[in-house]
This record gives C-alpha cells, sequence and structure tokens, in this order.
C-alpha cells in the first residue's frame, strides 16, 4: 500500500515510520481500543498460568474476551500460538472473570459470557503470506491486524480479511486434540448460517436488503454474529435477523435522531433486543425496500 499527500497538484508518497518496538504498536491499541476495535480495555501484561497476554479485551457485543498480541518478528505460528491462547482461556475461565471484574469494578458472572465468541487477534505492521494463508479457515476465531504508521501522524489499520471461499478448519482439527477441543467449544457463524435456517423466501428476502444495503456504500463490511447479521462501516450500521417468517432489523442510531415520517420504526431504546440501535423493524415484504435504504442511509452520515 502507498499513502500519499496532494500538494497542489502532484501526489508525494508518504514515507513509512515502522514501529521499532512492539510496546508502541501496544500502546497505540490499548489507548483507542474502542475505536479501533469496538472492544472494552481490560488490562496490558496479563499473567495467567505462566503465560503472558499483551491485551486482554472484551467485546460487549459479542460478550466475549478477546486476547490481542502484538507482533514484529514474522518467524511464528499465529494458529499454533492462537489456539493455544484459545484454550488457555477455555481452561481458566474463571480467571479471566476476575480479572475483569477487578480492573472494571464490575460484577460479571459466569453465564453472562458467551465463551464461543472468544477470540485471539495478532496486530503486526506485516504477515506473510504463509501466515494469512494458514487462518483463511471460515470457523477459525483467528484475526490479523496489519498497522502500518507514516510520516505526519497518519496510521493505517488493515484488517486482514479471510477469503469468500475459505475452507472449514473441521477437517484438520480432527488431527489435534487441541485444536479440535477449541473448535467444538469456539463457534465462528458465518452468513450462510443464518440463511440456511429460514425457509427460502425469507432467504431470497434478505439477499434483496443485503444488494440495497451494500449499494449504500462501497465499503460496508458484512460480518456473521450468532444472533444477526451486521453491516458495518467501522461500526454497525443496520443489523439482521433473519426468523422463519420475516427479517428483523435494527438501525444503530440513538433515540430521536432518525427522520422516519412514515413512522414504520419501533423504539426499542428501553427494550432488549439483540441488535444494535434504538430503532427496530420487521420487513417481511420488499414493498418498503426504498424508504427502509433511506433510514438506514441516515446511519451512515451519522
Amino acid at each position: 500500500m502507498i499513502i500519499y499527500s496532494t500538494r497542489n497538484p502532484e501526489l508525494s508518497p508518504l514515507k513509512e515510520f515502522p514501529f521499532k518496538l512492539e510496546r508502541d504498536l501496544q500502546k497505540v491499541f490499548d489507548q483507542n481500543l474502542f475505536e479501533i476495535a469496538n472492544l472494552e480495555f481490560i488490562k496490558s501484561e496479563f499473567i495467567i498460568k505462566n503465560s503472558r497476554i499483551d491485551t486482554l479485551a472484551f467485546d460487549s457485543e459479542n460478550n466475549a474476551f478477546v486476547i490481542i498480541e502484538y507482533k514484529r518478528d514474522r518467524n511464528y505460528s499465529v494458529v499454533d500460538q492462537g489456539v493455544s491462547y484459545l484454550n488457555l482461556m477455555l481452561e481458566y475461565k474463571a480467571d479471566f472473570i476476575i480479572e475483569y471484574n477487578e480492573s472494571k469494578q464490575k460484577n460479571l458472572k459466569r453465564d453472562q459470557i458467551d465463551w464461543s465468541q472468544s477470540k485471539v487477534m495478532f496486530v503486526s505492521s506485516a504477515f506473510t503470506d504463509f501466515q494469512k494463508q494458514s487462518t483463511n479457515f471460515k470457523d477459525l476465531s483467528i484475526e490479523l491486524w496489519e498497522v502500518k504508521r507514516f510520516e505526519g501522524d497518519i496510521i493505517v489499520i488493515s484488517p486482514i480479511k479471510k477469503s469468500a471461499s475459505a475452507p472449514s478448519i473441521k477437517p484438520i482439527a480432527e488431527q489435534n486434540k487441541q485444536l479440535e477441543k477449541v473448535t467444538k467449544e469456539i463457534k465462528t457463524f458465518i452468513e450462510e448460517d443464518h440463511i440456511a435456517r429460514v425457509p427460502e423466501e425469507i432467504g431470497e428476502l434478505y439477499y434483496a436488503f443485503k444488494t440495497a444495503i451494500l449499494n449504500l456504500s462501497p465499503d460496508i463490511d458484512i460480518q456473521a454474529k450468532k444472533d444477526y447479521i451486521a453491516f458495518k462501516k467501522g461500526t454497525n450500521i443496520v443489523d439482521v435477523t433473519l426468523l422463519k417468517r420475516y427479517l428483523k432489523m435494527w438501525i444503530n442510531v440513538k433515540k430521536g435522531t432518525l427522520d422516519d415520517p412514515k413512522s414504520l420504526m419501533r423504539d426499542v431504546s428501553e427494550i432488549g433486543h439483540w441488535g444494535n440501535g434504538d430503532y427496530e423493524i420487521i420487513v417481511d415484504n420488499d414493498s418498503n425496500l426504498e424508504y427502509i435504504m433511506s433510514l438506514i442511509k441516515q446511519a451512515l452520515i451519522k
């Protein structure tokens, strides 16, 4: 990737200033974790059973813990280390809860954690092709994030996306006891998991809305969660749950900030619900598709 500055009218490439130390990279993430990855910072240098975790975080959207490791050396196996950390978390669940409660002065209980959504993030200035390929499994809860620093205090953060045709890791897991244990307890959801459990007509309705949402902006990402499918541009824009007879959608804007002249949206700001945002709608056909897109578009410019 080449980053340019504009100096009327010429483009000038910015010089890269790599992070010299892992702790410099860690400092950037620890101090800006919510803005970067929508995660709650818990603790740096968390020691558990003779293992040191660089950053321990909490994903409040999925009610799960996240382990973050920072690397400058490219000669290591992200899969072996990632699986080892996930196994450590599953074996010592109580220690993670205690650390959260002591660090945040809260009273989180074991049954409030969705351990199936646990994950490990590796952060580095660059990953090898082998490292990227070795984590390219649709059901492996290990993520790679590349971070580059340039002159002018510019930092570019790029999560490595898994390919659309990424295979399952289950055939490999059957040959590795530690990996098999992790994959049985930790579940990475994909879009097809949600589509497969509803009638065909609801799947077709979802695809119609999906296409329309993606047409709102070229850089919207889709992330399947346990209970819904999230459409994100940095943060969640709209979340969609596929049910037997209809779609349920939540637009991620605060109460009182949505211009909805037809009053189609329901205020759920004080009602428990799966998705993000204070507005919900049930959809069983595409008659209001264009109007609903005008509402979702407001979440893009909030």
